[in-house]
């Protein structure tokens, strides 16, 4: 049992995305949970199952995303790469991380060749130093991928040595389990945001496995305190939210909401309830262990 945590560069045009849901769907996989993101622009397909058939269905969202996305249309506030910007695979139950690195290479392997987009390994599968950490790899998003690239000192591990012309480039790793979590606040102004993710994030001296940006959402009017929750032991969400509330209340301002992008362990949202998250749906639906006994499909 494996779980595959793909993120692709559409979060505004509801029929592409529930046309890959629907192909997602008519596989072997399970898909347990879909969020979408208009101010991100991005969806994030949680995929869980046995590794044949998640890996299949990893191949089928890559299809789908070229055929379907064309990144010289795309704007949106988070960095990316691809139409089929990152697919990641995690252990589950008897699972071990060699076998969703061998799941990586092969998926990476298969998108290069059958859908002539340049395939970057990363994490636990990268194969060069440079490729263990997503946000080195990524950097600045295609435009700067593509001047890399260019320089010629930076080959994919399969693939064109240049973007595919709509699809840009995907990144195909393995890793842990990981929490995509954001806090709303009660301002406009993305510099507060920023200097909030700043001093929360883990490389500045903030909380253990927190990664962190700062966004402006055009839609909500709000800026956004945009994270990653990692490590071998993943830090409580509740703990997070306090943080960053206590840090926004030496700004002055509040939080208006927060939100839970996927699923996360029921272990990393002890102490965690709707009320006390400022969640706007039910904590309940982003039990992993929970969608994962019902075999839900979103």
């Amino acid at each position: 049992m494996i779980e595959c945590v793909a993120n692709v560069s559409e979060g505004r045009n509801a029929a592409v995305i529930e046309a890959i849901a629907a192909a997602l769907r008519s596989t072997g996989a399970w898909l347990l949970n879909l969020h979408a993101d208009a101010d991100h622009h991005r969806s994030v397909f949680t995929l869980a199952g046995p590794s044949a058939a998640v890996e299949d269905a990893a191949l089928v969202l890559a299809t789908e995303c070229v055929a379907r996305i064309d990144l010289r249309q795309h704007t949106g506030v988070h960095p990316r790469m691809g139409a089929l910007d990152v697919v990641p695979f995690v252990p589950l139950a008897d699972a071990s991380m060699v076998d969703c690195v061998g799941v990586a290479r092969r998926v990476g392997a298969r998108i290069a060749a059958e859908l002539d987009v340049p395939v970057y390994l990363y994490g636990e599968a990268a194969v060069r130093p440079e490729g263990r950490s997503l946000s080195a790899l990524r950097g600045r998003g295609l435009s700067a991928l593509q001047e890399r690239m260019n320089g010629g000192g930076f080959p994919p591990d399969f693939g064109p040595a240049s973007p595919h012309p709509t699809a840009g480039a995907t990144a195909v790793g393995a890793r842990s389990v990981l929490i995509a979590y954001n806090v709303l606040l009660e301002t406009a102004d993305v510099t507060i945001a920023r200097r909030i993710a700043a001093a929360v994030r883990e490389s500045q001296g903030g909380l253990r496995g927190v990664q962190a940006l700062g966004f402006f959402l055009a839609t909500r009017g709000r800026a956004q305190v945009s994270m990653n929750l990692v490590g071998p032991r993943l830090p409580r969400v509740v703990d997070v939210f306090r943080r960053v509330s206590d840090l926004a209340e030496t700004f002055g301002v509040s939080v208006r909401a927060s939100e839970i992008v996927g699923l996360a362990p029921r272990a990393a949202l002890e102490g965690a309830s709707r009320e006390n998250l400022l969640l706007g749906d039910d904590l309940a639906t982003h039990f992993l262990e929970q969608r994962l006994a019902g075999g839900a499909r979103a």
